[in-house]
């Protein structure tokens, strides 16, 4: 067989395969490049995917994954080290949980309904049961459990 002949057919042969592994329903946990990323929350986003705080008087939680909201602002230094940590964890638990990012300069209204008066401050909310609301930077193995315990846990 001649040469250009073999590496035509290698590369089909390499896109076919390459094309099944992305069209799998587990390409996006495969890829880094393809995982979910941290979604940027609005007020109206939150009040249509979380919780209508307006409309609602207890808290019933709209989603059917878990889900954990960042509040932060872009000057803030503990915000800046912790945002690469939930992108990563983003990608860990890209089919058991849903990160948001929550600017609170941007987001007063959010920020307000929450009590937000110092960042970085992370929401953690469970499919049922009440949110968890903790203020500070805590280490990605701390961040991991509560997400293993408190939301993983609760959710079975």
């Amino acid at each position: 067989m001649h040469p250009i002949l073999i590496w035509s057919i290698m590369r089909k042969t390499y896109l076919i395969v390459l094309m099944a592994i992305m069209l799998s329903p587990f390409a996006s946990c495969l890829s880094p490049l393809m995982a979910e990323d941290v979604v940027y929350l609005t007020t109206d986003q939150f009040r249509d995917r979380i919780f209508d705080y307006k409309t609602e008087k207890e808290w019933s939680f709209k989603g059917d994954k878990p889900c954990v909201i960042d509040f932060y602002t872009t000057w803030c230094g503990p915000c800046k080290r912790l945002a690469p940590i939930m992108e990563e964890m983003s990608q860990k638990y890209c089919d058991k949980v849903v990160f948001y990012k929550a600017d609170t300069e941007r987001e007063r209204e959010l920020a307000y309904v929450f009590g937000i008066n110092s960042i970085p401050q992370v929401l953690y909310i469970p499919t049922e049961g009440k949110p968890m609301l903790l203020k500070g930077l805590y280490p990605k193995e701390e961040i991991e459990k509560i997400i293993d315990d408190f939301l993983l846990k609760t959710n079975k």
